[in-house]
């Protein structure tokens, strides 16, 4: 590698910190011992400033500019944002219906839907329909019950995985090296 800047961050395909790297996994490291790297970051990214800075924590995240771009939320440099996890509520969920097979509906007999209604599976089954038994005739009765397994209740409230794409990287940052000039 070349001679790196101090703080500059790298991705790295390694399971081991190179000799004056370090990972980017928001530890904390002795200021005493790390005056360069203090006044080029900081307290950015943690740390009591007095005796500690701390180092991004990259684990699990996507990196991003910090600034605003047309259009855009103005980030700011360090800034934490985003949630692995999203729980939908009722307001974000596009308006739908679901067909109905009904208790009391007798069993479909066409494989054809052309003019024809949803049948139910068959009595006290759950095994799914065979073709034959898809479409029926008549209407469904206005006053037959729902058949518990046909129309089960799904999701309950549970959060789906928000997380982008990823490949599994680890990103380090320089400990040593050439100090960056101020332009």
């Amino acid at each position: 590698m070349s001679e790196p800047f101090i703080a500059e961050v790298r991705i790295f395909a390694g399971n081991f910190a190179p000799r004056g790297w370090a990972f980017c996994d928001g530890q904390l490291l002795p200021i005493a011992t790390n005056t360069a790297l203090f006044s080029l970051i900081g307290t950015t990214y943690g740390g009591d400033g007095r005796t500690t800075t701390a180092l991004p924590n990259l684990m699990g995240r996507a990196v991003m500019h910090p600034g605003r771009g047309p259009g855009l939320t103005s980030r700011r440099l360090g800034e934490k944002t985003g949630v692995e996890t999203v729980t939908l509520s009722e307001a974000q969920i596009p308006s739908h219906s679901h067909n109905p097979w009904k208790n009391g509906v007798p069993l479909g007999t066409s494989d054809d839907p052309t003019g024809r209604w949803p049948s139910r599976y068959l009595d006290n089954s759950t095994a799914p329909p065979t073709s034959e038994q898809v479409y029926k005739d008549e209407p469904p009765s206005v006053d037959a019950t729902f058949a518990s397994q046909q129309l089960a209740n799904s999701g309950g409230g549970q959060s789906h995985s928000n997380v982008q794409p990823f490949l599994v990287l680890n990103f380090i940052i320089a400990l040593v090296g050439l100090y960056p000039s101020r332009s």
